[in-house]
């Protein structure tokens, strides 16, 4: 679902025409308001159209630009989007800056399987979330081949699947707009070195830009190395009345993520990890061509098809699950015999291969603009899970005693059609009306390929609208609201783990394939922006999103639990927002207020919460009430940014990230107290980072870049989870009775204080 930004000398009625923010896949420039012939143009449908001012749009749509993105620092790109969008957050749960939960509005787009995902990410047009578990790899993303992105707030049905809090649309650079070339190298903190190089370039009707781009670390924490390498290319063929263009990407990644660690082992060494290793391999290769052709000054086609490849495989070192009901039987023996295995390597291999294919007509009439299309997404997933045996060692890393042995192996297919149409209608040149409608037909079908206890064949169908409109007062005053509807269907992964009695280990294993209904999200938003004298930009915007039918995995202790739907939550909150320039500083200043509650009443399985069994719950459960706050997820969240524009030469930045406090995982009802066998708050602390960059171009084509994150070495967390810590003799050692382990708050801690350095040089293009 690709956008195009452009430059057009359209009709005055055409530019101001708007469209709701479910219907705008793409980005733009903040440009003069009043000076529409040159503004920057979105388009307003998934596939290039029409396009329209940002200015115009109904929401409050956040774009960024290669530029803004640089300044930023942050090592992946959801660390940059945490430093510069509001209403987002990161849970970096894993502990690897590539393997971050990105938070907006309460929705999440996360590499974990049991996640529960709700944002729609696109790079050049193609839908970037996995079909397995619609998870989004940030490791696969080729930041230095970004030019623009979008994030879009809302249920949008044009975004297709999983837009139900918004989506994030990504355009990579083409060498008719970034010609030229650069060649950077950095080095820093935790071992941590890098470089990119890219370059475009244009020949008549023929562009081409390349980009390439490393990494390798140590990690901050205990058996934390990583490594990234990505590769892209993008080839394109423009005249006056057509454009194509051939997207290529490929990345072959290795990332040790090693989770969360009991509170008790942070505090006696802040780089501890818990258990080990917690390994991904990610290999990826992407293939989109994407065309467009005016067919006159009213009429444009436009098309994508893609095809997509990529190949995961993971080794996790975990405690052995059945080792309290093996000890049992073994105690009960008589301690006769060997004793149970304390840990397990599971392994993971999943290969996964996407392809599919968009068109799309636009049309002007009079004060309409039409858009009709279809598309079709077609994936299929094979995944393998084994497991081997083993004795945790005295660093908790596992030393294996078994053989390996399989313990599933599954084919998921999807398919997704898809028809949509959406009208744009300029009631009045200052008033402007859109709506638009999304079919989307979706079967998924699990094919078990050891026995017949996976297997299923599920059809999801549903129609989602979405009407909104803009109504600019003044030159600097615009009021805009809409509605918009959006689903997800279940994936194979949700799918496959759906028993409670049946509970999987995940990322890993599945078992039995009980029916889930599609999470359905209705999105109402209503805002007021503006410009003040001297130029200063101002928003207030407030936004509910309630989902139905909403998909959680819900933990049953150690890595296990199940998928299952749990009635209503609802997110809802307030977005401040305010930015401008004053001499050589360039400021920011955001604040969001999210209320994320559970909106129904239900038990849920969280033996490790201090009120397990309480409120009419069985044993090692809780009651979830409606009003009880989702975990993860701060209240309040405060952004500053200040750039300072010495010369041209010298620029310094420093940005200072806010969060409230928030629930851990397990704590869903908000209940948990430390009590007796209990330890933890069940709530983590609010914190704030400041962090620092800078650029000196010390010669005409030579910049020196640095920056410093967390200044102030803050110790913080940022996600948590309730758990039981078998570590607990002295030096930690694995405590071989179950009955001495404790229940224990296990946290994600955040990175210390660390700085890097680099050089860039540039030059022109040929």
């Amino acid at each position: 679902m690709s956008y195009q930004v452009c430059r057009r000398g359209l009709p005055r009625r055409t530019l101001l025409s708007l469209a709701i923010a479910s219907l705008l896949p793409g980005m733009a420039h903040a440009a003069e308001p009043f000076e529409l012939a040159s503004e920057e143009i979105v388009a307003t449908t998934p596939l290039p159209g029409i396009g329209l001012s940002k200015d115009r749009l109904p929401a409050n749509v956040q774009t960024l630009d290669e530029a803004q993105l640089r300044k930023l620092g942050g090592q992946s790109l959801a660390e940059a989007l945490q430093r510069e969008l509001p209403s987002v957050n990161l849970n970096e749960t894993q502990g690897n800056p590539y393997q971050a939960d990105l938070n907006y509005r309460g929705f999440t787009a996360s590499p974990l399987l049991g996640t529960a995902q709700g944002l729609s990410v696109f790079l050049d047009g193609v839908r970037v979330n996995e079909a397995f578990g619609d998870v989004v790899h940030w490791d696969l993303i080729p930041r230095s081949a970004i030019a623009d992105m979008a994030l879009v707030p809302g249920s949008n049905p044009l975004y297709g699947l999983n837009t139900l809090g918004g989506a994030l649309a990504l355009q990579t650079k083409r060498g008719d707009t970034h010609p030229g070339g650069s060649a950077e190298v950095y080095a820093g903190s935790f071992g941590r070195k890098g470089g990119a190089v890219q370059h475009g370039g244009q020949h008549e009707e023929f562009s081409w830009y390349l980009a390439a781009e490393g990494m390798e670390e140590d990690g901050w924490r205990d058996h934390s190395p990583s490594d990234v390498g990505q590769l892209f290319g993008k080839f394109a063929w423009t005249t006056a009345t057509t454009d194509i263009a051939l997207t290529l990407a490929h990345a072959d990644n290795d990332l040790i993520g090693n989770g969360l660690l009991p509170e008790s082992m942070h505090d006696r060494d802040h780089d501890a990890i818990f258990t080990h290793p917690d390994q991904t391999e990610n290999r990826s290769h992407l293939m989109a061509l994407s065309a467009s052709h005016w067919l006159s000054d009213a009429d444009r086609l436009s098309g994508t098809v893609y095809l997509r490849r990529t190949r995961t495989a993971t080794l996790n070192g975990d405690g052995n699950d059945e080792y309290e009901d093996e000890y049992e039987e073994w105690e009960d023996a008589g301690f006769i015999g060997e004793g149970p295995q304390s840990g397990v390597l599971n392994r993971t291999r999943t290969a996964q291969r996407a392809y599919g294919l968009a068109l799309q007509w636009t049309r002007y009439a009079g004060d309409h603009q039409f858009a009709f299309g279809l598309s079709h997404d077609n994936t299929r997933a094979s995944f393998h899970q084994s497991e081997q045996g083993g004795e945790l060692t005295d660093e908790r890393g596992i030393l294996p005693t078994e053989d390996e042995e399989q313990a599933n192996s599954l084919l998921g297919r999807t398919r997704t059609s898809s028809l949509y149409a959406t009208d744009t209608w300029a009631l009045t040149e200052a008033l402007q009306l859109t709506g638009s409608l999304r079919y989307n037909r979706t079967r998924v079908v699990n094919s078990d390929r050891m026995g017949d206890d996976l297997d299923g064949d599920f059809t999801y169908r549903k129609l989602n609208p979405a009407l909104g409109f803009a109504w600019q007062l003044q030159p600097a005053l615009t009021v805009y609201g809409g509605f918009s509807q959006g689903n997800r269907a279940p994936t194979p992964i949700e799918l496959g783990c759906a028993d409670p009695q049946n509970p999987c280990s995940l990322p890993n294993a599945m078992a039995a394939d009980p029916f889930l209904e599609q999470v359905v999200t209705r999105t109402l938003e209503l805002g007021v922006r503006g410009q003040l004298a001297g130029g200063a930009e101002w928003n207030v915007t407030a936004f509910r999103s309630m989902n139905h039918d909403d998909l959680l995995f819900v933990g049953t202790g150690g890595s296990q639990g199940y998928f299952t739907n749990f009635g209503r939550t609802r997110r809802q909150g307030i977005e401040l927002g305010l930015n401008g320039s004053y001499g050589a500083f360039d400021w920011r200043a955001d604040y969001t207020y999210l209320q994320a509650t559970f909106r129904s009443s239900a038990c849920i399985l969280a033996e490790n919460n201090s009120t397990e069994g309480e409120g009419g719950c069985p044993d090692d459960e809780i009651r979830i009430a409606s009003g009880d706050h989702l975990p993860g997820l701060p209240k309040h969240n405060l952004k500053l940014g200040l750039d300072w524009n010495l010369n041209e030469r010298l620029r310094l930045g420093t940005t200072l990230l806010a969060y409230s406090g928030q629930y851990v995982r397990g704590n869903e009802n908000n209940r948990h107290q430390a009590s007796g066998e209990f330890e933890g708050s069940g709530k983590l602390p609010g914190y704030a980072v400041l962090n620092l960059t800078a650029d000196y171009r010390f010669a005409r084509d030579w910049t020196l870049f640095g920056r410093v994150d967390n200044l102030f070495d803050k110790r913080y967390a940022t996600s948590g989870a309730l758990a039981e810590n078998p570590f607990v003799g002295a030096g930690n050692a694995f405590a071989d009775d179950p009955d001495g382990w404790r229940h224990e708050q296990f946290i994600a801690p955040g990175a210390p204080r660390a700085g890097w350095l680099g050089v860039r040089y540039q030059w022109d293009a040929l």
